[in-house]
């Protein structure tokens, strides 16, 4: 079973937000800013560091992250217009030496559902390079990659995120069954905000 000493998580909260009209990780979800619903399935994950990558407003997100935790640790993508693959960059460069995987959060997901992390985790622990959700056939997240990933991370470009590495593992991708379409679902307009 993974331990929460051996993952970290980076929840990454860069993006400019255009489709929404910007703001979006500080607009109100269910009482709270959305981002908190991220950082609390990072919290309810067996992690130890939390790394949230700012970019985009990364005064107001990084205070926004600070109210939810202040022992969160923030780290800049100064490059983030570039897209999805520099704050994932970011974000993997910041972790610690020893971590065997990391989670991988979008700020736009704020109904990750809890039971789903610790199997992702697990398949990694128990030798799968990576892992991700599903929900009736369906790949979500978040995704773990396991430390082997890391340096393809770091060659990674453009809007795409993770995303190659996962389609270049082929069947050594662990798929693990999600309790509900909270792995699929994230904010990109306003109007997504009085769904579900």
């Amino acid at each position: 079973m993974a331990t929460g000493d051996s993952f970290a998580a980076v929840v990454l909260a860069a993006g400019a937000a255009s489709r929404f009209g910007g703001g979006k990780l500080l607009a109100g979800y269910r009482g709270a800013p959305l981002l908190h619903g991220a950082l609390a399935a990072a919290r309810a994950a067996p992690v130890g560091p939390i790394v949230v990558v700012t970019g985009a407003d990364a005064e107001a997100v990084g205070a926004c992250a600070r109210a939810f935790d202040p022992q969160l640790r923030l780290v800049h993508a100064a490059d983030h217009a570039e897209g999805m693959a520099a704050s994932l960059r970011a974000g993997i460069a910041a972790l610690p030496a020893g971590v065997a995987g990391a989670f991988i959060f979008l700020g736009d997901m704020p109904r990750v559902p809890h039971a789903v992390l610790a199997p992702l985790a697990d398949a990694v622990a128990a030798g799968a390079p990576a892992a991700a959700p599903v929900f009736t056939g369906r790949r979500g997240n978040p995704v773990v990659l396991g430390r082997e990933l890391f340096a393809d991370v770091a060659r990674l470009a453009s809007d795409v995120g993770a995303r190659p590495i996962l389609q270049g593992l082929g069947a050594r991708l662990a798929l693990v069954e999600a309790p509900d379409d909270g792995v699929l679902f994230d904010v990109d307009e306003r109007t997504d905000l009085a769904g579900r």
